[in-house]
């Protein structure tokens, strides 16, 4: 089902569709308790969405929104962003708040950014508790939206210098949850003052990135 703006997905589970001023949708970066920073990012989103707009003719405003994971607001925004170091923790209400938001439509997209991968694990399971999370193959789809990847995911920075790794969560064979581990492409789409990636690694990252947002609309 091609979904580029996440239309017909709203209109089939009713969830509405939060615009800016300028008629363009946002993403969502999500704020959650526990001590780990949330807001670690810098201009990463804005960077993405900037990329993705130019290169798939998306219509997405570059100024993200901030929503709680326990908010009623998260139903929204099509693709929710969550990211950080270290501590996760949800509520039964927020868990169920997040499960409901992915199975009425929604993607979330994490992206460990050196730290979060036992917290984060465990918080995934509590939204999830039926599923599991599973590797994606190097031949699954999301790797090969308009940029290809052979080797999956690419390396950002070096954390425990293991490979890097994307996991996923199936609901009725959609794809609801994706989870970067020993990846951190986000930190790849910030710009080159913030952590001094090189070009390459830049444009690497926001490619997979921008991977990951048109594989959201059109599976």
């Amino acid at each position: 089902m091609k979904n580029t703006y996440f239309s017909v997905a709203l209109i089939l589970f009713c969830l509405p569709f939060a615009v800016s001023a300028q008629g363009k949708n946002k993403i969502a970066l999500l704020k959650y308790r526990g001590g780990g920073d949330w807001y670690s990012v810098v201009d990463a989103v804005q960077n993405l969405t900037k990329f993705a707009n130019k290169e798939l003719g998306l219509n997405f405003d570059p100024e993200y929104a901030t929503v709680d994971v326990g908010s009623a607001e998260i139903f929204n925004y099509p693709f929710l962003f969550l990211t950080g170091h270290g501590n996760v923790v949800l509520s039964d209400d927020e868990a169920t708040n997040l499960r409901n938001y992915c199975l009425g439509g929604g993607f979330i997209y994490i992206d460990d950014d050196y730290g979060m991968d036992p917290y984060v694990r465990p918080a995934i399971k509590k939204i999830f508790p039926q599923f599991q999370l599973t590797e994606l193959p190097f031949e699954h789809p999301i790797f090969h939206q308009k940029f290809n990847f052979s080797k999956g995911s690419p390396k950002v920075h070096a954390h425990e210098s293991k490979p890097p790794q994307t996991f996923g969560l199936f609901h009725e064979d959609r794809l609801v949850l994706v989870y970067t581990f020993e990846s951190n492409i986000s930190d790849g789409w910030e710009s080159y003052e913030v952590h001094k990636d090189t070009a390459e690694i830049r444009e690497q990252s926001l490619k997979m990135g921008a991977n990951i947002l048109q594989f959201a609309f059109q599976q």
